[in-house]
């Protein structure tokens, strides 16, 4: 280990050897402690999914680490070639799962993010792309006005041409992944309406508030309605307040700090009044946001604690349920054994610790046969909009994932994340070959209405 430390320090310092004149600003750079709390192990290469497509010590986080802290003494640049190696990051945890030392590349990496929007500057085209991505993701109201442009490009032939000509590729290859990850558009989620209270049936337990995502309340509208019926059928009292917007996840993951702290307040005044017990979320990464609110408006204090209070309320629906217990029968959803494999989303596995309950609910439903796929914790490229700014590492671990998903032999994938969802099935389209894939909880939603597949 005492030899490699010397190659891996020439390697960062050879890459970075041009202009030792600015290092990070004075707002929330990344902490000193933490970042001596490295020992320089290497477990974490291992698991990093961009150190093991791109093979660079600089794409891993302990080269990301010695990057942060020769930034932080003066000793490197925040320039445009430190600033790819922090953008090649997924942000997707694994390293915090795998570290012995228990050290927080999370904080870390998300005190990096925002120093690099507020310092770097991004070439015309990324302006571009990011200005699309952020100005119109996160906000529902200004996606309906172009659902049915895309439902008119699906439909009308303009899709199919454009793939065989490779138009968007030639035009912008982050375009092109963009629209390659379009789902299918429905022009009836454009009339979905839920009820701003949905009653408990039977005795009820509780009152719960439930988030209905950005992206996940006009591309998957039946996973947030499948929700609903879940929860009131176990006893919940559904709140759901009107006029909800981006939880912030989007903007918060690539360090846009002033959108994300906009967006985090706008969600807490939703629910100010509700008198929830609890926050339910059915996305992983929307989920991990929504648990972080003390963190991203720590320097807010009018929200600093409204925040942290919010976030103790949040729960993702299938930790929920198995804490609570399901009070409900479940009936198969199949008229033989379906075998099942779950993908592990990373902001539910390593960002909020959850992956023995989505299988406890699974393995409850009767006649599931529930198999584990290799390299589990392993990312698929989505990591928010990781996969439209950095396409081809996200597209090499797209196909890995799939490959270790398939290798099971599984009739059905089950995934808890619209990203993750959406970066499986572009992956399944490349190769030719597609199988079911949904959310838990529309399988849970099935077992409890006696329905089949």
């Amino acid at each position: 280990m005492g030899s490699l430390v010397p190659d891996v320090l020439s390697a960062i310092y050879n890459n970075t050897m041009h202009s030792f004149n600015t290092g990070f600003d004075s707002k929330n750079p990344p902490s000193a402690e933490l970042l001596s709390a490295c020992v320089h192990c290497g477990f974490c290469l291992a698991t990093c999914p961009s150190y093991r497509v791109i093979g660079k010590e600089t794409d891993s986080p302990r080269g990301r680490i010695y990057l942060m802290d020769a930034i932080n003494q003066g000793q490197a640049s925040l320039d445009s070639v430190t600033s790819q190696h922090f953008d090649s990051c997924l942000g997707c945890l694994a390293c915090v799962t795998t570290c012995p030392s228990g050290v927080r590349y999370d904080q870390l990496i998300m005190a990096v993010r925002p120093q690099v929007e507020r310092n770097q500057p991004r070439s015309l085209h990324q302006k571009i792309i990011r200005s699309l991505i952020f100005n119109l993701f996160p906000y529902p109201e200004r996606l309906k006005l172009f659902l049915p442009l895309l439902w008119f490009y699906q439909n009308s032939g303009l899709q199919s041409l454009f793939g065989k000509m490779g138009i968007l590729k030639l035009f912008s290859a982050n375009l092109a992944a963009m629209e390659s990850l379009l789902p299918a558009v429905d022009l009836k989620s454009l009339q979905v309406n839920f009820p701003t209270l949905v009653p408990a049936q039977g005795t009820k337990r509780y009152r719960v508030g439930m988030v209905l995502g950005c992206v996940q309340q006009l591309f998957f509208s039946p996973v947030n309605a499948a929700t609903i019926r879940v929860l009131s059928a176990n006893g919940c009292e559904v709140v759901i307040p009107p006029h909800q917007g981006c939880c912030a996840a989007l903007p918060a993951h690539q360090g846009q700090e002033q959108q994300a702290q906009t967006l985090a307040k706008q969600m807490i005044d939703n629910f100010a009044e509700t008198g929830v017990d609890y926050i339910i979320i059915n996305a992983a990464g929307c989920g991990h946001t929504l648990k972080e609110y003390g963190s991203i408006l720590q320097d807010d204090p009018q929200y600093r604690q409204k925040g942290q209070d919010f976030s103790k309320k949040v729960r993702d629906i299938q930790e929920f349920l198995v804490e609570i217990g399901l009070s409900v029968q479940l009936s198969p959803i199949s008229e033989g054994s379906l075998t099942i494999v779950y993908q592990d989303a990373c902001h539910l596995l390593h960002g909020q610790c959850i992956s023995a309950q989505p299988r406890t609910l699974l393995q409850q439903i009767p006649n599931v046969i529930l198999k584990e796929p290799i390299d589990a914790a392993l990312c698929c490229g989505s990591a928010g909009v990781y996969n439209m700014l950095e396409p081809e590492v996200a597209e090499e671990l797209g196909r890995q994932k799939l490959e270790n998903l398939l290798a099971t032999g599984a009739q059905m994938i089950a995934s808890s994340n619209p990203g993750c969802s959406l970066q499986i099935v572009k992956a399944m389209k490349s190769k030719g070959q597609v199988i079911p894939l949904r959310h838990p909880i529309e399988l849970l939603d099935l077992a409890i209405s006696g329905d089949k597949i």
